[in-house]
């Protein structure tokens, strides 16, 4: 059976078909027809329709997908059931506090240990910090959506690397990629060393095999793969595309909720681990082998596998692989005045060395009422210590046009440090001559990586005809409205405001100074 223990998790009976046994790999040699693609496609929308999931962010959860495989009372048995290798995978040192510790053990079919040199490969568009291609620079950025790439490109072919910072080695920091692709990965499994993956689907669901099972994400949902974890990803759709946040830094976890309570934010319960499912895939001679392409500090290694690294049998732990669906995100907002921080929106957080200050932040902006009195209802104007990178899942971000050449759906623009950002003119205009009546924001769904450190773009991000020119012209007319002089009835725009030289902050009527 399937069991998820501790609090939230919940029990699920194991049926033993095609998400729970065996699945004898198949062999595709060459580039794909058109009719062996339609195949894929359809045998990965049916191995996605009847998922089942263990329930609860951090539990200690265990699975089986063999009744027995999961060995009793002890973690390393001299003899592991039913023939299979025992293998711990640690996410954090053994020492690292037991609230903040990730490990799982593994029930496997060959341990991982057996396989044969890895070679390096080419690394493609995929780049890794230190980011050292380009000099740090203030301006905002703003970029139009991926292409849909060049027929045969899986997942991994189809990732492009933004921009990121820190040091992948000393495991700091975090990398923005994108990906396009429209071909499933083929006999073909990664693994990151570098870092944890956020994938964030944008358009097409992805189907991940993963050591701990099968996991579906469709736009509108995240999938959190924990360092270190194998996955092949699969097409549910003909074209996806969408983000991921590479994460060097100490693993995503729910932020603390202070003042909030015992309840809201990202719940735990609503994040849902895989149970188990493993691969039976043995190559003989001759033929095709699987290709294991890890990611070790920033370069890409391929070895080429007999065997299926999918066939863990049963399972047990917390370094877990989870996907979540944003619009379970519960919304803590004002209900007086003022629009809040943007903080109120973590969904996932990495701890820094310091107390609040995370590495990275996943920050949604989901669907939410707007009932502040007298309030700037869009995200205010702002610079920020740290820096943002903002993508749009679907429809319009609520300070942004989504016209074309706008913030559209699977673009991205970037604030970094201390960079001004804010409403651009029109949503100025409109937000603040409306009228303040209860408002649901529902028509999109756009998120935020917020990093400590700016976001160094890589010199394909800066040479990329995505990028668009001109993003500044957004708060371009941004008319002048002061007047020193409350009682004055003139909007301020006139040249009767002021006479150019400042004067108007100069003392006025009994000796008080205007600010």
């Amino acid at each position: 059976m399937s069991l998820g223990t501790q609090g939230g998790g919940t029990q699920h009976s194991a049926q033993h078909g095609t998400q729970h046994g065996t699945h004898r790999g198949t062999h595709h040699p060459g580039a794909m027809t058109a009719d062996r693609a339609a195949a894929h496609l359809q045998r990965a929308r049916e191995a996605a329709q009847s998922l089942e999931y263990l329930s609860g962010f951090g539990n200690e959860h265990s699975s089986e997908a063999v009744p027995g495989a999961l060995p009793v009372g002890r973690n390393s048995p001299q003899r592991a059931p039913l023939g299979l290798y025992a293998e711990q995978l640690s996410g954090t040192a053994f020492t690292e506090p037991r609230a903040n510790n990730r490990r799982s053990w593994l029930y496997r079919i060959r341990p991982s240990a057996a396989h044969p040199r890895f070679v390096r490969s080419d690394n493609g568009a995929l780049r890794t910090a230190p980011f050292t291609e380009t000099l740090p620079d203030p301006n905002r950025l703003r970029w139009d959506p991926l292409p849909e790439p060049a027929p045969g490109t899986d997942f991994l072919a189809g990732l492009w690397t933004l921009g990121g910072n820190g040091d992948a080695a000393q495991r700091t920091g975090m990398a923005v990629h994108l990906y396009a692709a429209n071909s499933p990965m083929l006999d073909r499994v990664f693994t990151d060393a570098d870092g944890e993956l956020l994938i964030v689907p944008q358009q097409g669901g992805l189907l991940l095999r993963t050591e701990f099972g099968l996991l579906r994400a469709d736009p509108g949902q995240v999938a959190l793969v924990p360092r270190g974890v194998r996955l092949r990803v699969e097409l549910l759709d003909p074209f996806v595309r969408g983000y991921v946040c590479e994460n060097y830094g100490r693993p995503f976890t729910l932020p603390d909720l202070g003042p909030i309570g015992a309840n809201g934010l990202a719940n735990p319960r609503d994040f849902q681990a895989p149970v188990a499912a493993y691969e039976d895939d043995e190559r003989g001679p001759g033929e095709r082998h699987i290709e294991v392409i890890a990611k070790f500090c920033g370069n890409l290694w391929t070895a080429r596998y007999a065997h299926s690294p999918l066939d863990v049998v049963a399972w047990h732990g917390n370094h877990v692989p989870y996907v979540y669906d944003l619009r379970r995100f519960n919304v803590i907002g004002s209900i007086s005045y003022d629009h809040p921080d943007p903080s109120i929106f973590t969904v996932l957080t990495s701890p820094s060395d310091t107390p609040g200050l995370a590495g990275t932040d996943f920050v949604v902006f989901a669907p939410r009422w707007l009932v502040g009195e007298d309030t700037f209802r869009p995200p205010y104007f702002h610079r920020n210590v740290m820096s943002e990178y903002m993508g749009l899942i679907e429809g319009a971000y609520d300070a942004k046009s989504a016209e074309p050449g706008g913030f559209v759906p699977g673009g991205g623009s970037l604030h970094n440090m201390m960079s001004a950002h804010g409403p651009d003119r029109a949503t100025y205009e409109r937000a603040s001559s409306a009228e303040l009546r209860p408002q649901k924001v529902d028509d999109g769904l756009a998120f935020m990586f917020e990093t400590r450190w700016p976001v160094l773009p890589t010199a394909q991000a800066l040479g990329a005809e995505l990028l668009q020119q001109g993003y500044d012209d957004v708060w371009r007319g941004m008319e002048r409205h002061f007047r020193a002089d409350a009682s004055d009835p003139s909007d301020g725009s006139g040249s009767d405001a002021s006479d150019g030289t400042g004067s108007a902050g100069s003392a006025t009527e009994g000796g008080a100074e205007s600010r």
